[in-house]
């Protein structure tokens, strides 16, 4: 087996990943496949297996190098703008492979010290985005908050990965509303 320090290792690994995130952003989890991968990054399916044994590993890893999007351009009135994001949110969490891997990744973290890294990054950006928009609407009296602004996300996202994850159920617009309504009074 090839050093990881081995440039053809490293070559072979960065364009699997490549070929995995163009596939998952341009068709979705379920595209993400070893033969797939293999056939896009130009290598032999062996050589993907080699790097990720399993698909929900590559899947995974794909998953945490894509750009996250969410809650990355605010606009006002933010109550609007929350909705818009929470309802994308909840559709990516209808997909079987979407759900997979969230809780994938979240199980993963418990033990893998770059797993966890990753989820820590991915946690802070939603807090921290969400945070700096709730603050401006609160200056701008479009709400009072009822909890410090770095919670929001816990409280406006965890309902609906709740509902998604542990309950296997649909995410609807009363529970999009429900989750808006939990950081705070709108004005």
């Amino acid at each position: 087996m090839a050093s990881q320090t081995d440039p053809r290792y490293l070559r072979s690994r960065a364009a699997i990943l490549d070929a995995a995130r163009e596939l998952l952003l341009e068709h979705g989890p379920t595209a993400v496949t070893h033969a797939q991968v293999s056939e896009r990054a130009g290598v032999g399916r062996a050589t993907v297996y080699r790097h990720w044994p399993r698909s929900d590993q590559l899947l995974s890893e794909a998953m945490t190098t894509v750009p996250m999007s969410f809650f990355s351009t605010p606009t006002i009135p933010v109550r609007d703008w929350m909705r818009t994001e929470l309802t994308k949110m909840a559709r990516q969490l209808e997909h079987d492979a979407v759900r997979a891997v969230a809780t994938t990744l979240a199980n993963t973290a418990l033990w893998d010290t770059n797993m966890d890294a990753r989820r820590e990054r991915f946690a802070s950006a939603l807090a921290e985005r969400l945070a700096a928009a709730l603050d401006d609407a609160e200056k701008r009296g479009e709400i009072a908050l009822r909890t410090d602004p770095r919670s929001a996300a816990a409280l406006a996202i965890g309902p609906l990965h709740y509902r998604s994850t542990i309950e296997h159920g649909a995410i609807d617009a009363d529970l999009v509303e429900a989750a808006i309504n939990a950081v705070g009074t709108w004005r």
